[in-house]
């Protein structure tokens, strides 16, 4: 049934097109006083996929009820309905799992309860079986303790008798239900999560000969679906902000698998207003390089110049304030702080040689962007500063995150990058946002075989431990001897959520659905599917496809123009033939 829904709902958008519904105001109110924007979001109501656990069978009864799809009506009585009982110390207690990461809430439909009128619950969300089980403490982010940071996911409230509430807005897959008080009860009709999601086609595809990739690319997909909510985030639970750097990835996935979006502009745009010049976006000058890179993609795929125009300023204003950071002999004093992502902040050499790179190359992109602009004299400026930068190259320090930006602003031959740095210990050091770049490093450097490798074991390694989006933070060497999230903590073993991450996500305040994390996505369109966009608005498409030991593959790409869509299907003697489908007005080349 869920199924049928998400399939009507995403038929709807595409039958919608662009076209805005009419927002209808009662006339009772009056304009200057209402907030008139109407919710672009939509809600879909998602029964639980299974009880996990309940406290007692005695006082959890008739729970199987509550995996029923319902129709969201209150009944009077208790008919049919999961009763839940408190008697004197002993509490009812049930678990609920979702089965997959989801944005939202819950919805409570009950029945009378005793004795009757409103009744006390606990309701904790987690993204983990352990986390919906932990305890709240109090903001001071200790291990195996959770928090409220940023969403409430531990609340203690009223619920009423023969009604319905729903409760929470946060990123969760298991939901723990407690009945607070003595000797009371409660029944309950049904208990969906309510999910609030952007309703938008998955225009872009992928599919090939291993199911281990094809879960991968759609994971990360969703994982940034589930971010793109009024503004595009960077995690559903923590921080639910816009980081610009964060987009990086997530704007690459979005051209990847929905096209445009206006969720793109309105966040690229609220930044700019958050944090005017001379600010840095974010309070981190690393992010406003990031400004720069997204900024010029973004314009490639889609081919706004009108939207590049509004943002005129800001460019030359970001640019002029740069190149009064960087003097003649290539130092440069930027900010004290150098960011490129956590796990790489204690390599200090190192992160001192990647931010330098990261420089490079928005400087390289933003003077393309002035180009475009007719913007010569900053366009020069750009150049300019770049050739002042390279005076100093400084060296990675064995730093993957530094060696791949080296690799990809042209500073390190990406063959000495990989051999030397990156490709060492395989996904070893890798982490969930500059794992992205370290992938494309190894394709400057040919390495297709060995990213793919990567893909599998890194990204696959959180799959492997129950992942339904990609988190924030992973080492490998976190799952030596974990528990899966999706099920309780053996004896002995580690807590995948509750034991690991640090900087600041120690613990259960580690997101486990953060944009960040999605680059194998856009990664294997760009590099297995090989479509690169060599003309503003995916005017000229070329395709050259990398399957490494895969058999076939095949997929579609969103342009402002259309859909494209490719198969490539390996010979018995090695090479691949190819098949492309292009809308009229985009020109296709290969190799």
């Amino acid at each position: 049934m869920i199924k049928i829904k998400i399939v009507l709902a995403l038929l709807g958008a595409l039958l919608a097109g662009t076209v805005s519904a009419q927002i209808y105001i009662p006339p009772v109110f009056g304009k200057d006083s209402l907030d008139t924007r109407s919710d672009e979001l939509s809600r879909l109501y998602i029964p639980p996929k299974r009880i996990m656990w309940v406290s007692h069978d005695s006082l959890v009864q008739n729970k199987e009820v509550l995996l029923l799809s319902g129709n969201g009506q209150p009944e009077l009585g208790k008919r049919n309905m999961c009763s839940m009982y408190t008697c004197g110390r002993d509490t009812a207690s049930i678990l609920l799992d979702y089965g997959r990461e989801l944005h939202g809430g819950l919805k409570l439909v009950l029945g009378a309860a005793r004795p009757w009128g409103t009744q006390l619950v606990r309701i904790r969300f987690g993204e983990s079986v352990s986390e919906a089980c932990s305890e709240h403490d109090g903001g001071r982010r200790r291990k195996g303790y959770s928090t409220n940071d940023h969403a409430m996911r531990d609340i203690t409230m009223k619920v009423p008798s023969d009604g319905q509430i729903e409760i929470g807005n946060t990123g969760f897959r298991f939901v723990r239900i407690d009945l607070l008080g003595s000797d009371a009860v409660i029944h309950l009709k049904e208990a969906p999560a309510v999910m609030r999601y952007r309703n938008i086609p998955y225009l872009g595809s992928f599919r090939c000969s291993d199911p281990r990739l094809n879960d991968i690319w759609m994971t990360g997909a969703y994982t940034v679906h589930l971010n793109m909510q009024e503004y595009l985030w960077d995690g559903i639970k923590r921080d639910r902000v816009v980081w610009l750097g964060d987009m990086h990835p997530e704007v690459s996935t979005i051209m990847a698998v929905f096209g445009y979006n206006e969720v793109v502009d309105k966040s690229i745009n609220l930044a700019c207003e958050q944090f005017p010049l001379p600010q840095w976006l974010n309070g981190m000058s690393a992010y406003s390089m990031w400004y720069l890179i997204i900024q010029y993609e973004w314009y490639m795929h889609n081919g706004n110049l009108d939207y590049l125009r509004k943002h005129r300023g800001y460019i030359t204003g970001l640019i002029d304030r740069i190149d009064g950071c960087v003097d003649e002999e290539g130092n440069e004093n930027l900010a004290k702080s150098r960011f490129l992502d956590w796990p790489s902040t204690p390599n200090e050499a190192g992160v001192e040689a990647g931010y330098r790179a990261l420089l490079g190359w928005a400087l390289d992109d933003g003077a393309k962007l002035c180009d475009l602009l007719d913007e010569k004299g900053h366009a020069a400026k750009c150049n300019a500063i770049a050739g002042r930068l390279k005076k100093q190259i400084k060296q990675p320090n064995r730093l993957k995150q530094a060696a791949a930006l080296m690799a990809v602003a042209g500073l390190m031959e990406p063959e000495r990058a990989c051999d030397e740095i990156i490709s060492v210990g395989g996904a070893r050091d890798f982490s969930t946002f500059y794992g992205y770049y370290m992938l494309q490093a190894l394709a400057k450097a040919g390495e297709y075989q060995q990213a793919l490798d990567i893909i599998r074991q890194y990204w696959g390694g959180m799959l492997d431990l129950g992942a339904t989006t990609f988190w924030e933070d992973f080492n490998l060497d976190w799952s030596r001897n974990a528990a899966r999230l999706d099920d309780f903590v053996p004896e002995g073993k580690d807590d995948i959520h509750g034991d690991f991450g640090d900087y600041c996500y120690p613990g259960f305040r580690h997101s486990f659905c953060h944009g960040w994390a999605s680059g194998p996505t856009p990664w294997m369109t760009r590099h297995v599917l090989g479509i690169e966009v060599l003309d503003a608005g995916c005017k000229t498409i070329r395709v050259n496809p990398h399957l490494g030991d895969l058999e076939w593959a095949e997929g579609t790409y969103p342009t402002p123009l259309g859909v494209i869509y490719v198969k490539h299907v390996k010979k018995d003697d090695g090479n691949v033939v190819s098949t492309v489908k292009a809308p009229d007005g985009i020109k296709v080349v290969s190799k």
